[in-house]
């Protein structure tokens, strides 16, 4: 959704090349190269991989955008290096370039309130309630990816990160 949502705010039309949706255009006086692959998650790794080589790219110039079920639904989250925290497609990524330093952009979906299935939640739609809230973050998402390309990670994280949540005590 958030490639989709900047790929219309840039202009940029997607269509599908190999085992990914992909699209090219500038934003912000820098070149961009849309793509969502079409796989299994957990095989996003594969994919990235061959784009990057395909388009002569380093993984320094990777933004990967996921979601993540420990951050709240919409609440951003910029890193610059790590694990993978249990995200299958992350994983898939960091054992394909055998590094882990590249940008991410997390976009919190939250967890399930209930005993709910993890990989059933994720592939489910939002309820109507959390459309709203997802319609609300897309253009500050992309906000987000405009301010990481035109000025820099240090200057999207002060503007864009969701702060750590805070140890409960108990």
């Amino acid at each position: 959704m958030v490639l989709e949502h900047a790929a219309q705010r840039w202009g940029i039309s997607l269509t599908q090349q190999g085992q990914a949706i992909q699209g090219r255009g500038e934003t912000s006086g820098c070149s961009v190269l849309l793509a969502l692959p079409l796989i299994w998650m957990n095989q996003t790794g594969e994919v990235v991989h061959a784009l990057l080589q395909s388009n002569n790219l380093s993984p320094s110039d990777l933004l990967l955008v996921y979601d993540d079920l420990d951050l709240p639904l919409g609440a951003l989250k910029i890193k610059t290096r790590g694990g993978h925290g249990g995200h299958n497609g992350l994983r898939s990524v960091l054992s394909y370039l055998e590094r882990e330093d590249f940008c991410r952009l997390k976009v919190g979906i939250g967890r399930p309130l209930d005993h709910e299935d993890l990989a059933h939640y994720v592939l489910s739609p939002f309820s109507p309630d959390e459309c709203g809230q997802v319609d609300a973050i897309l253009p500050k998402t992309v906000d987000a990816l405009e301010c990481v390309m035109a000025e820099g990670i240090p200057v999207a994280l002060n503007r864009f990160h969701a702060p750590s949540p805070s140890p409960k005590l108990e």
